[in-house]
């Protein structure tokens, strides 16, 4: 439901800035510039989206020193102080820099999905009507392909194969056998965690075009 808001009032303040500008619309890419979305932060923040946010902005950084702590900081914040504490925490880290490598740490081996309670990613897909059109540049940009194979796969163990819940990624041989990473974006969900947890930030995740991604009509 905030998601649906946001972007009803990021529309709400694109047609307001077109209304303040008409001759912005006909003009072309290259003399009509960005258009002006400078109230969108005060709109969203206004709304009842930033208050449902703002109440529950430190229930995250509550758990970064354990679940016990997290749990009982959380407690304090929504039950005694309602969302209105009169101190707001913040994250020591950012979410890429939380990662290990591989080396220092166990492999976990999941159970297999059973088709009732856990399913496989490719029934997860289809019933996601997950959909992109085929002819448009890849959304899913690697600033450097090298680092994606000597960095992350080496150090990290390739975790963007395992967090990305739509197997856009996977490492295979390339036509002359040298390693690369493949990035099947037809798959993806639009979730964003491979442009937030990329332990170089090499993935940059760029909207799509217009109507694509998941419909889940089926969930």
């Amino acid at each position: 439901h905030t998601g649906m808001k946001s972007g009803m009032l990021a529309a709400e303040c694109a047609f307001a800035s077109l209304l303040r500008d008409p001759a912005h619309k006909y003009g072309t890419m290259q003399t009509r510039g960005p258009l002006d979305m400078g109230a969108y932060d005060a709109a969203l923040r206004a709304s009842w989206v930033g208050a449902e946010l703002r109440a529950a902005r430190n229930v995250r950084p509550a758990f970064q020193n354990g679940v016990a702590l997290g749990v009982a900081v959380s407690a304090l914040d929504q039950l005694i102080f309602r969302g209105r504490a009169p101190f707001t925490l913040t994250h020591s880290r950012k979410d890429h820099e939380t990662l290990r490598p591989a080396k220092e740490c166990s492999r976990i081996v999941y159970p297999k999905p059973d088709g009732e309670v856990s399913f496989d990613i490719l029934t997860s897909l289809a019933r996601s009507g997950v959909n992109h059109e085929h002819e448009q540049p890849c959304h899913l940009v690697l600033k450097d392909p090298k680092v994606a194979v000597a960095h992350t796969r080496d150090h990290y163990a390739a975790p963007e194969t395992r967090y990305c819940p739509a197997r856009v990624y996977e490492h295979i041989l390339s036509v002359d056998g040298t390693p690369e990473l493949h990035i099947n974006a037809q798959n993806c969900l639009h979730c964003k965690a491979c442009d937030i947890k990329d332990p170089k930030r090499n993935i940059d995740w760029h909207p799509p075009e217009g109507g694509g991604g998941p419909a889940y009509t089926l969930m």
